[in-house]
């Protein structure tokens, strides 16, 4: 979420005429993140986020929009697009496409503990619920295909022992595909920046531009290895409390299969790969922003080589599991 298209004040009231959302009070760039312009907006009816997609296909952002708007209705306390008065979520401004979203109260933290862990994997659950009606079909943008096209791009900047790494993963998740597995809209992002909590809640789950259809469990992998690290900063391998209420919340709401459970090492691969695949991106072909946060490629490097050479299963509440169903 850095700032990579500048928006004026003048230009936003302009704007923002197109919306029944009173007039303009205030506008704050965003600096975090790394892949679209984002403001805070304040009017005189409420808080806003603004977004300029700067690099999303425009065919798939009405899946993004649509499925936000899907899942705040029914329940799940994530962004709410607002509709202009012809009644579309998504707009132009300053020749990129645009969107307005309810912002919600909240703040997120770096050091979460079991009890947040556990509401976490609870509320993932519920998203996961909730999406099975929803109508929008995108395959994962950063899947598989988007793994090699990524590789290509980034090899040359690898040394031999970092190109061998991404080689051998690369080979091993073409052999471990899951096709079978439940699957649906899943939030492919969900980093503890991503999360709001108030007095123990979750109060908002943001940032849903890398969504898309995939396997329930490689969300919760994607969860796992950020939320759950003994020590982000040093010390990678996955703490068993946290994993434990992490994956037992979920669990309780929505039980799962054997197959999931014998692919989790698998996904904990692939979900470090992403990342560190999309960081190596950042890093070695970055984009000319105002703000620009780049995150550093190691911290997922040190993630996949650890989970590939994991020696023992990691945690996973057997109790909780579903045999098959």
């Amino acid at each position: 979420m850095s700032v990579f298209t500048p928006v004026s004040e003048s230009q936003l009231a302009v704007w923002l005429k197109n919306y029944s959302v009173g007039t303009l009070g205030a506008l704050e760039p965003i600096a975090s993140g790394i892949e679209n312009t984002n403001y805070f907006v304040t009017t005189s009816q409420g808080r806003y986020v603004l977004t300029l997609f700067e690099r999303l296909p425009a065919a798939e952002l009405p899946f993004y929009l649509e499925l936000m708007a899907h899942l705040a209705r029914h329940g799940i306390p994530c962004p709410a697009p607002i509709a202009d008065l012809a009644n579309r979520f998504l707009g132009s401004l300053n020749g990129k496409p645009a969107a307005l979203v309810t912002r919600l109260a909240g703040a997120s933290f770096d050091n979460p503990g079991a009890a947040d862990c556990s509401e976490l994997g609870a509320l993932l659950a519920r998203m996961h619920l909730a999406g099975r009606s929803y109508g929008g079909y995108l395959e994962n943008p950063r899947g598989p295909k988007w793994w090699r096209g990524a590789a290509r791009e980034v090899q040359p900047f690898l040394d031999s022992s970092r190109a061998a790494l991404l080689e051998s993963e690369l080979r091993f998740q073409s052999q471990h595909r899951f096709a079978d597995l439940p699957r649906g809209a899943v939030h492919a992002d969900l980093f503890r920046d991503n999360a709001l909590f108030d007095g123990g809640r979750i109060t908002g789950v943001i940032d849903f531009y890398f969504a898309g259809v995939d396997c329930f469990v490689y969300d919760l992998a994607v969860c796992a290895n950020d939320w759950c690290l003994v020590d982000p900063g040093r010390d990678r391998r996955l703490e068993e409390a946290r994993t434990l209420a992490l994956l037992g919340a979920y669990c309780e709401l929505r039980p799962l299969q054997r197959e999931e459970r014998d692919a989790w090492p698998v996904m904990l691969r692939a979900a470090a790969l992403r990342f560190w695949l999309s960081r190596l991106l950042d890093k070695h072909l970055p984009r000319t922003g105002e703000l620009v946060k780049v995150h550093d490629p190691e911290h997922f490097r040190d993630i996949l080589a650890l989970r590939a050479a994991a020696g023992s299963p990691p945690p996973w509440p057997a109790d909780r599991m579903q045999a098959n169903s």
